[in-house]
């Protein structure tokens, strides 16, 4: 009894001096986005992407040249705005119904507006 009781006392102090599972922090990208509304589940605009991106971590998306994209936010930095936007993809098999929605961020130097539906006026936290 007494050894089992070591053993668990044992087991309990590796336990806390090394978690089996740790997070990773990351840092915030910014504290405020434009959208259309509060939301922001409306799109602002149809991009199309004018070179391929691939994703630094698992809030981007990776993006392929000639790509349509649809942006819902655009993060505003406290220098300017709009380094990186928040958007939708829609990657699709060889029958229509293989598509798969792809949610997160990407850099805006890398897509060209191609149309907007609404303007982005409405500064919401992020």
């Amino acid at each position: 009894m007494t050894q089992s009781v070591y053993l668990i006392i044992l087991l309990l102090c590796l336990r806390l001096m090394c978690p089996l599972a740790t997070g990773i922090f990351m840092e915030t990208l910014t504290s405020k986005k434009l959208c259309t509304d509060d939301d922001c589940v409306y799109t602002i605009s149809l991009a199309r992407a004018e070179e391929d991106y691939n994703a630094s971590d698992c809030r981007f998306i990776n993006i392929k040249k000639g790509q349509l994209i649809y942006v819902y936010s655009k993060l505003r930095n406290e220098k300017d705005s709009g380094e990186f936007w928040a958007a939708s993809i829609r990657v699709c098999g060889e029958q229509y119904e293989d598509c798969v929605g792809t949610v997160g961020y990407f850099p805006s130097s890398l897509v060209s507006e191609q149309h907007v539906y609404q303007e982005a006026n409405k500064t919401v936290p992020t």
